[in-house]
């Protein structure tokens, strides 16, 4: 009743309206697919085989149960899938919604015509009494427990007492449904789904029970469904052989409904036959149902041991195979080449900034502003408000802030980064294009939202915070493994480049640029390779800005210590010089060689740095065999941060730190190098990968910008 109860919390059914035109087809049709096989075998079973009377009262039931897919059961399968947000995982999510209206539908259609055709008072008051429910529910219940919402300050747990007032709310909605005719379960889900999801109330509610619920009260029914279950029910004869047939159409109807449509919609075949095996899955709705049946004797023991175990060897199997078949991250390799090293330098900067919390706004507007917004060289600005899943079972992709009602719970501090991004944009007035969205998603597959959103958008680079924060006198304040997590997989699958921004509070304090009180001191360090120069292209956009004063530094070996890497050396050479040709006269910018025989001299050079510097620039990746790094490797905590990145982030460095890595490579390159990227620039070791991605963009209303 309680896991009911929460299943009802995490249900949006405003999602429908986003549902693009393949979403609802395909929900529809995996419904009623396997609903008239059900129909079609119900009316000729019986004229070709002899059941008894305990079969044919189960006959229909069973023939027509595989043709729902609950929207509970779809979302936690994604969200234990990690692909919750991810393009299938949006279509999956709505379709089983869709497919939950059209059951509902039908079972209106079915009360009505069997009250019509049933004189009996008791189908009349039983149908009666449902919709008294609902506005007693609605009207009622629903009122009180949201005047307790209001009196949950927000980012606070709600109080004991409002917590148990809320648990006796359901057990009287459970009692209610119970006295009605219903099963106590379907009164909690309909209280659940009257109950706003997300935070302050649903999230806290969800977070109360879920401990409870998921450790004892659900174990315990599964083990309930198998105590009752009884194998040995499951006879030679032909009840069985029905049933079970009439189980496999039932699933194979589902499977086709599902895959015929998907491709039609040109959704790949591989994501095709995984999305049908999404909506196959089942859970602990449909074992509720089958329990619940056969306590009232609707359908026999023989039907219920058959549907249990169909039930646990399709999912069983399907899961393994979902997994094994679908990769979302995919299309995000692309042959496009989106760094800023390979765009015209006096093209638009298209750049996605990705925030936590308020406090990683002031010093990625800074950065903003040091990129040089200018008419003849503007910059795009996508904001990416990143907010974890709580007391909801759909993700959420919105293109705008505060659009949504179910957003409110955050609007406050949305609102608040809302007005910095518009204080800025008018600032650079011309300059700028802001376009902001929300995203609500479980941390283990957020990274699809940051990559999607940077493929639909075309960005050149993805800025995303460290997942440190420093408090004012230099401690580490908050250390989220959670962030840390998203950082590594948007590293990994970005498609254009990323930036990490180690927030110290030099560049959003007494050097804030948009208040227009300083210069702001920035060093680039160069030791060579890909992701060094893709920095060297980003820092080069920022010469034009009157308020930046640059110290670029090429930390290099002694004539001795040759690059393993020839290629490698040309094309840092011809891009430092071109660099230095173009900033020859230029008074704010200083070019230093620093001749360095091992990590003792590199580190000697950036502690020479400390004390005039608010931004440090760096590449990630560097060759761990360098003399310039040799010992270094041994302190790395961070290899997401590259070595050097690493050492500046961990140590008492007060200056903030910007990494940049170069576009990924393909995937195979990836796996054999975790943390090395490729340059676009040249052949060879320097070439970019080939395409193998694709779209799925096609009607799904949410996800197309």
């Amino acid at each position: 009743m309680f896991h009911m109860f929460i299943l009802g919390i995490n249900v949006d059914i405003t999602l429908v309206r986003r549902a693009g035109n393949n979403a609802v087809v395909i929900g529809a049709t995996c419904f009623f697919l396997p609903l008239a096989i059900g129909i079609l075998a119900i009316l000729i079973v019986p004229h070709f085989v002899i059941l008894d009377e305990s079969a044919e009262t189960s006959l229909p039931f069973v023939a027509t149960i595989n043709a729902i897919s609950p929207f509970p059961v779809i979302t936690s399968l994604l969200s234990d899938l990690n692909i919750l947000n991810s393009e299938i995982g949006r279509i999956a999510t709505l379709a089983s919604l869709v497919c939950d209206i059209c059951q509902y539908l039908v079972s209106v259609v079915i009360g009505s015509v069997g009250l019509t055709l049933n004189s009996q008072a008791s189908v009349f008051w039983s149908i009666i009494w449902g919709p008294c429910f609902l506005i007693v529910i609605i009207f009622a219940l629903r009122p009180i427990i949201l005047h307790l919402a209001k009196h949950i300050p927000e980012g606070q747990q709600m109080k004991e007492f409002q917590f148990i007032f809320i648990v006796v709310i359901v057990l009287i909605c459970g009692f209610l449904a119970q006295s009605l005719g219903q099963p106590p379960a379907l009164g909690t889900f309909i209280l659940g789904m009257a109950i706003p999801d997300g935070p302050p109330l649903g999230s806290a509610l969800v977070y109360k029970l879920e401990i409870i619920n998921s450790g004892l009260l659900v174990p315990a029914k599964f083990a309930l469904s198998g105590l009752t279950m009884d194998l040995f029910s499951v006879k030679k004869g032909n009840a069985g052989a029905v049933y079970g047939v009439l189980i496999f159409f039932g699933y194979a109807g589902k499977f086709t409904g599902t895959l015929i449509p998907a491709l039609y919609y040109r959704i790949p075949l591989r994501d095709a036959v995984s999305l049908s095996l999404i909506m196959c899955c089942r859970g602990i709705i449909e074992a509720v149902m089958y329990i619940t049946m056969q306590e009232d004797g609707i359908i026999d023991s023989e039907a219920y041991a058959l549907l249990l175990i169909s039930m646990l060897i399709v999912t069983g199997i399907a899961r393994p195979l979902i997994f094994h078949l679908y990769d979302p991250s995919a299309r995000y390799f692309h042959h496009q080449k989106s760094s800023i090293l390979c765009s015209d330098p006096f093209s638009e900067l298209r750049m996605l900034v990705c925030i936590h919390s308020e406090e990683n706004v002031p010093t990625l507007i800074s950065v903003l502003e040091a990129s040089t917004p200018q008419r003849r060289r503007p910059i795009a600005v996508f904001v990416l408000n990143l907010m974890e899943l709580k007391g909801r079972a759909a993700a959420v992709l919105e293109p705008t802030i505060g659009k949504s009602k179910k957003l409110t719970t955050s609007r406050s501090w949305s609102e608040q980064i809302a007005n910095a991004f518009n204080l800025f944009a008018q600032h650079n007035h011309g300059c700028v294009f802001v376009q902001y969205f929300t995203s609500i998603a479980p941390y283990a597959s957020m990274h699809d939202d940051i990559c999607s959103v940077s493929l639909e958008q075309n960005t050149n680079i993805v800025i995303v915070p460290f997942h440190k924060q420093w408090t004012i006198d230099g401690r580490v304040g908050v250390n989220s493994p959670s962030i840390r997590m998203v950082n590594l997989n948007v590293m990994q699958k970005a498609p254009c480049s990323v930036g990490i921004l180690v927030d110290r509070g030099q560049m959003a304090g007494r050097h804030s640029i948009l208040g227009g009180q300083s210069m702001l001191r920035i060093t680039m360090l160069f030791l060579g390779g890909a992701d060094d120069c893709e920095a060297l292209a980003y820092t080069s956009r920022l010469l034009e800005n009157p308020q930046i004063e640059l110290t670029f530094i090429w930390l290099r070996p002694w004539d001795h210590m040759k690059y393993d890497d020839e290629t490698e050396k040309t094309i840092d050479t011809q891009l430092v010089n071109q660099f230095r040709a173009n900033t020859i006269g230029n008074q704010r910018v200083v070019y230093k060689e620093e001749m360095v025989n091992d990590a003792i001299g590199t580190t000697k050079v950036i502690r020479i740095i400390e004390d005039s510097c608010d931004l440090c620039i760096v590449g990630k990746y560097h060759d761990p065999d360098s003399q310039l790094l040799l010992g270094l490797t041994e302190w790395n905590e961070c290899p997401e941060l590259g070595i050097i990145g690493d050492m500046l982030a961990t140590s008492d460095f007060r200056f903030s730190v910007l990494v940049v890595q170069q576009q990924p490579q393909e995937d195979k390159f990836m796996e054999n190098h975790p943390f090395q990227t490729v340059s676009c620039c040249s052949s060879g070791k320097y070439s970019l990968y080939q395409d193998h991605s694709y779209s799925l963009n096609e009607d799904l209303g949410h996800s197309k910008f």
